[in-house]
C-alpha cells in the first residue's frame, strides 16, 4: 500500500514526506473513519476531503493535531463543496472530480500539501472497518 509521490519526483534530496505521512496514518486511520463515517451519515457531504498538511491551512476543521498529539501531519476534515466554494476545486471541474472520487466508505480522500504543491489521494482504509 504505497503510496503515489507525484509531488517529489526524482531530486534526489532528502527522503519523500509522504512516508512520515503514511506513518501518522496508521496512527490516524480510526478517527479519519469514524469522522468520514458521520460525514456521510449526517448527509454534510458525499465528498469528504481530509486535507493533510504541516503548516497553517484554511481549509476544513482541525480534526487532529499533529503539535498536540507528537505526530508530523495534522489532518483537517473538510467538504468537496468547500473545495469550490474557496476554488481549490474549479466549479467547471466538479463533475470530473465526481467521478474520480473512490468510495468514501473504503477510501480516505486526502489533499496533501507540500511545499512543492499539493495532490489528492486517496488512500484505502483498512480491511474489517466499519463498511
Amino acid at each position: 500500500m504505497e503510496m503515489k509521490d507525484s509531488a517529489h519526483q526524482g531530486t534526489g534530496k532528502k527522503a519523500s514526506p509522504l512516508k512520515s505521512l503514511e506513518a501518522d496514518l496508521e496512527l490516524y486511520h480510526d478517527p479519519i473513519k469514524e469522522v468520514s463515517d458521520e460525514m456521510l451519515d449526517a448527509m454534510l457531504t458525499r465528498y469528504p476531503i481530509f486535507v493533510a498538511h504541516q503548516h497553517e491551512v484554511k481549509l476544513g476543521e482541525i480534526i487532529l493535531d499533529h503539535r498536540e498529539l507528537g505526530t508530523q501531519w495534522t489532518i483537517q476534515a473538510a467538504t468537496l463543496e468547500e473545495f469550490i466554494e474557496k476554488k481549490v476545486v474549479l466549479p467547471e471541474r466538479k463533475d470530473y472530480f465526481e467521478k474520480s472520487y473512490k468510495d468514501p466508505r473504503k477510501y480516505m480522500c486526502l489533499f496533501v500539501i507540500v511545499p512543492e504543491g499539493a495532490n489528492f489521494v486517496f488512500y484505502p482504509y483498512k480491511p474489517g472497518g466499519n463498511s
